[in-house]
């Protein structure tokens, strides 16, 4: 596309997101509502679109984790159908006073929830995100410009098509949700520095696309920077809970964000426990990277490099090191991690209390899986993405994740002294 027709999609965006403040709740709960009948009625043609997007993977050999983030069968359309109804039903909070007090002169001052605005979002291989998206940003009052990635091209469409007709069912702003279904990085650049019409990116995907836009936008940017997450498995630790954890949130699902990538294990229980944390990780097909002392105990183990303890390997790729005690584990992951979710195992409550102190991460967990850290476990119906930022919003992100606030002051002819 050129510049001029670029210029008429921002523009629509922006008129799109003014009228969208004028929306009431009941009526984005009911776009909502039909989205979700929409998606299930249009299953079969998502399902067909979806699997050109299979084929295509298969022929270029992408990885079979790769492969199962692009997947959407029936689980995960029932999946993003019951999101959709979660988001539909989640408490309205556009217009709630967060804060209110009475000036010296009688008048009102009031802090109340407003949406963003326009909203850039950016991100590769689910197309699940589509829907988690623009289901989202519809119940928080804004227009969303999306670019999925190229891979999931024809889920892309599919999805992008019911979201259009429940909003043309329900007289919604239609350029209020727009898919970029371009891979011309010039053309995204440009989006990148329209910081007259887009108020926010975020960017949801590799290191690499991250780190691109970040460098090319002159519009704030909130990162969902890989998730390179740890679990560590303290002194005190029970070993079959460990191992059970850590199998969960390394192979349910390999390829997503908050699969562990790094075990620390505490070397008072090393040489009890890591023979049999090998035994059923290489079990489950796990290929397993360790230090000096790892492969002194189990010599089968590869040897890790420096890249691998910062590697987030989205395969059932894991890496572990062996340390001594928590302040070890804490100066790994604060020095490799990238403060996304961590973990540690132990039964000393002291101790788990100082690891979330000391882990400077958007989710810290205590005997639990990693894998948890997601916008519907966490009760938010779904996420845009999983902040590694510490300004505006930290962790998944829902609806107020895409709201800010604006001042309201109710007056009654006051003139200041």
């Amino acid at each position: 596309m050129d510049n001029k027709t670029n210029n008429e999609i921002l523009r629509s965006l922006k008129l799109a997101s003014r009228e969208l403040r004028l929306k009431d709740s009941s009526y984005r709960k009911k776009v909502l509502l039909d989205l979700a009948c929409i998606i299930d009625e249009q299953r079969s043609e998502i399902v067909i679109a979806n699997q050109k997007d299979i084929l295509a993977a298969e022929k270029n050999n992408l990885s079979s984790a790769m492969i199962d983030r692009l997947l959407l069968d029936d689980k995960r359309i029932d999946s993003m159908i019951n999101s959709v109804n979660e988001i539909a039903n989640y408490g309205d909070i556009l217009g709630s006073i967060i804060q209110q007090k009475q000036h010296s002169q009688g008048f009102m001052i009031y802090k109340t929830t407003v949406s963003i605005g326009v909203i850039f979002v950016i991100y590769e291989s689910r197309p699940n995100v589509t829907i988690d998206t623009a289901a989202l940003a519809i119940k928080s009052g804004n227009a969303i410009l999306l670019k999925g990635g190229k891979e999931a091209s024809f889920s892309n469409r599919a999805l992008v098509e019911c979201i259009y007709k429940a909003l043309i069912k329900n007289s919604y702003p239609k350029s209020g949700v727009h898919l970029l279904d371009s891979s011309n990085r010039e053309e995204i650049n440009y989006f990148l520095k329209a910081d007259k019409y887009i108020d926010l990116v975020i960017p949801r995907g590799g290191e690499g696309l991250v780190n691109a836009v970040v460098s090319n936008s002159t519009i704030p940017v909130i990162k969902h920077y890989k998730g390179v997450c740890h679990i560590y498995v303290e002194k005190t630790a029970d070993l079959t809970m460990a191992q059970n954890i850590i199998v969960n949130a390394k192979c349910q699902r390999p390829g997503v964000c908050n699969a562990v990538e790094t075990i620390l294990i505490d070397d008072e229980i090393a040489e009890n426990f890591l023979p049999q944390l090998c035994s059923i990780l290489e079990a489950s097909g796990v290929e397993i990277r360790g230090d000096k002392s790892c492969q002194n105990i189990c010599p089968q183990i590869i040897t890790a490099t420096e890249e691998d303890w910062s590697a987030e390997y989205l395969d059932l790729i894991l890496s572990i090191k062996i340390v001594k005690g928590l302040s070890d584990a804490a100066n790994h992951i604060e020095e490799f991690g990238s403060h996304h979710s961590d973990s540690i195992i132990s039964s000393d409550e002291s101790v788990i209390n100082q690891f979330f102190s000391l882990i400077d991460s958007a989710v810290v967990y205590s005997n639990a899986s990693t894998r948890f850290t997601d916008g519907g476990e966490f009760g938010l119906g779904a996420e845009v993405g999983i902040s590694t930022d510490k300004i505006h919003a930290r962790g998944p992100m829902g609806i107020e994740g895409l709201t800010t606030y604006k001042w309201v002051v109710r007056g009654s002819g006051n003139i200041r002294d």
